[in-house]
């Protein structure tokens, strides 16, 4: 009977949540360090939310939602990736960023070229890998920056976004027939880093309690959103199942992401 009573609340928040990343994250500019962190960590998530959304309007998965999805996290993109390349410093971590930008644009295209399709899925898989491996060496070299301690805590805590997404989207990929055993492999992998990465976060010495209390939630997202990705069905109900849970399990990490950066500076 409990976990019925958290399976309607689950499927409940998911509709009140679901695309309402953009109003939470978005700022002016980059406040300082923890927030550079977060920021560039946020454009890996960006990265593979984009793809998910894309693989959801071409099977027609939720599909008003991934559509809204897929415009606020572009728009979301192209606002922080901006604001990172002013603060970027210069050098490698200025080189990085406009090495993102090109690659950024290109996937803008395939994302917006034409209406989604299996002909194009493989194409958007690889060039949502080659942003994702750009915007992680601007997330690692922001850290290397900060020198502190707490700021692998902010990368490892936006990193659990990307992975929310990734094995999101590459569920909705095989749901397609797309690079089906690639998906497979990429779905356990970013398993086996997420529940050890949670564990990290909950006992770092900065956890405070208030981090604690949203890791707590993130678990209970982690519940649903793992069950569907280990669901033995396929089809459109148990890829909504995937899609929703891991917009509920994103927007958790979002926020853990936000208070480790806080605690950073």
């Amino acid at each position: 009977m409990r976990h019925l009573f958290q399976r309607r609340d689950f499927c409940s928040l998911a509709l009140v949540s679901l695309g309402s990343l953009a109003p939470v994250a978005a700022h002016a500019q980059v406040a300082g360090i923890g927030d550079a962190i977060n920021k560039a960590g946020r454009l890996r998530m960006l990265s593979q939310r984009m793809g998910k959304a894309w693989f959801g309007l071409g099977q027609g998965i939720q599909a008003e939602s991934a559509r809204r999805v897929l415009d606020q996290s572009m728009a979301l993109f192209d606002r922080q990736l901006v604001e990172l390349k002013a603060f970027a410093p210069a050098g490698e971590t200025r080189d990085t960023y406009a090495q993102l930008e090109g690659a950024w644009g290109e996937y803008k295209d395939l994302l917006t070229g034409a209406t989604p399709s299996q002909d194009k899925a493989k194409q958007v898989l690889e060039q949502a890998g080659k942003v994702l491996a750009l915007a992680h060496k601007g997330t690692g070299l922001f850290e290397q920056q900060a020198g502190k301690p707490g700021a692998r805590l902010v990368n490892v805590a936006g990193r659990q976004r990307m992975l929310s997404q990734r094995m999101a989207q590459f569920y909705l990929a095989s749901n397609w027939n797309v690079e089906s055993a690639v998906s497979l492999r990429e779905i356990n992998k970013a398993r086996e880093e997420f529940v050890p990465s949670l564990e990290l976060l909950r006992s770092a010495p900065e956890a405070t309690p208030e981090i604690r209390q949203e890791l707590a939630l993130a678990d209970n997202q982690w519940f649903f959103f793992d069950n569907a990705l280990k669901a033995r069905v396929t089809g459109a109900k148990a890829a909504t199942d995937v899609f929703v849970s891991s917009e509920n399990l994103l927007q958790v990490m979002d926020r853990v992401t936000g208070m480790y950066a806080r605690v950073l500076g």
